[in-house]
C-alpha cells in the first residue's frame, strides 16, 4: 500500500473512531506532512482520496473538515470494495434502498426475518432485516441476542412501519379487527416471516386458534395486496405501503421497528447502507411510500453492554 493511503486510513479510522467529529477542521497539508514525517505531495493526496470518499470535505482557501456523513464514508471506504451480504424481510421500503445501491449488496435467498437470522449464525449472511416480536412485546434484540451469541450482536435501526389488514373498497365484510376472521379467506405470508409471527400473536390475542383461519400463503407484501384486490382473499396482513396503490383499504394493527441483524465485526461493511438510509432522496422516497417513521433510522445499538 501506497503512503498516501496508509495515512487516509490512519485519518479514516480516526474518524470512525470518533477522534474527528462531523465537522472538525484537519490539519492542514504542510502540518499534516509534517506530523507525519512525510511530504506535502502525499499529505494532499490522501486528503484528496477522502474526499473522493466523502470522509472530508475540501474547499478553497480554507482547512478540510471531516464531512457531516463523515464516519459513514469512512466505514465504507476501510470496508474496501467487499459486498454486503443481505438476507431476511421482504419490505417495499427495502426493495427501494437496495435498487439505490445497485451492486454494493448482494441479496441471500432466505426469505423472512427468522430464516435471514439463521443465515447470518450461518455466515451465508453478514446481516439479516427483521421485525420479529418476542413474547415479551420487545422487537428483534431477543432474537439477535440468541442467534449471534458470542458474536456482539449489533441492532441497525432503518425504520418502523405501520402493518394492518388490506380490506377491498368499501369493507364488504364488515372487518374491524382479527376476531372478526373467523371463517374468512385470510392471505398469509410464508412461516419464517415477521408478518407471520404477527399475525399468528394477533389471533391469539383474540382468541382465535391461528391454523383454523385459513387461506393461500405469499411470498411478499405485493403478491398479499393483489390477492385482496382481486377477490381471491377477504384480507390479508401487510404494510400500509402495499394499499396505497390498489386503492385497498388499510384496518392499522401495530407499529414495528424493523432493524438489521448483525455482528459487530459487519458493521463497517454495512456502511453503504447506512449512507443509503440517510440519503435525502431515499429518505424522501420512503417516505412517500406511507406507514414509514425515519426519526431514527442509522441508530446502532450494541446488544452486548
Amino acid at each position: 500500500m501506497t503512503r498516501y493511503l496508509d495515512l487516509g486510513a490512519e485519518l479514516a479510522r480516526a474518524v470512525v473512531a470518533g477522534e474527528l467529529a462531523a465537522g472538525a477542521e484537519l490539519p492542514s497539508v504542510r502540518d499534516l506532512a509534517a506530523a507525519r514525517s512525510t511530504t506535502a505531495a502525499t499529505a494532499s493526496r490522501a486528503y484528496r482520496h477522502l474526499a473522493e470518499h466523502g470522509v472530508i470535505r475540501l474547499e478553497p482557501r480554507r482547512r478540510a473538515r471531516v464531512s457531516q456523513d463523515g464516519a459513514t464514508s469512512a466505514r465504507r471506504l476501510l470496508a474496501g470494495a467487499s459486498v454486503f451480504r443481505l438476507a431476511g424481510s421482504d419490505d417495499p421500503a427495502m426493495s427501494l434502498l437496495l435498487r439505490h445501491l445497485g451492486d454494493r449488496v448482494s441479496v441471500v435467498p432466505a426469505h423472512g426475518s427468522l430464516h435471514g437470522l439463521a443465515a447470518v449464525a450461518s455466515n451465508v449472511a453478514d446481516g439479516a432485516t427483521a421485525h420479529l416480536r418476542h413474547h415479551s412485546g420487545v422487537y428483534n434484540a431477543p432474537f439477535a441476542r440468541a442467534v449471534l451469541r458470542g458474536r456482539h450482536p449489533i441492532l441497525l435501526h432503518l425504520w418502523r412501519r405501520e402493518q394492518g389488514l388490506l380490506l377491498p373498497a368499501g369493507n364488504p365484510r364488515g372487518i374491524s379487527g382479527p376476531a372478526d376472521l373467523r371463517g374468512l379467506r385470510v392471505a398469509k405470508r410464508s412461516p419464517g416471516t415477521g408478518t407471520r409471527v404477527l399475525l399468528d400473536h394477533a389471533l391469539s390475542a383474540a382468541g382465535l386458534e391461528p391454523d383454523g383461519v385459513t387461506g393461500p400463503e405469499f411470498g411478499t407484501h405485493l403478491e398479499v395486496a393483489l390477492a385482496v384486490a382481486a377477490g381471491a382473499v377477504d384480507t390479508g396482513l401487510a404494510v400500509r405501503s402495499a394499499a396505497a396503490d390498489l386503492d385497498l383499504g388499510f384496518l392499522p394493527l401495530a407499529w414495528e421497528d424493523y432493524d438489521l441483524v448483525l455482528a459487530a465485526d459487519a458493521l463497517d461493511a454495512a456502511a453503504p447502507l447506512v449512507e443509503a438510509v440517510h440519503d435525502p432522496g431515499v429518505h424522501a422516497a420512503i417516505t412517500a411510500l406511507g406507514g414509514y417513521d425515519l426519526g431514527r433510522a442509522g441508530s446502532v445499538e450494541n446488544l452486548t453492554i
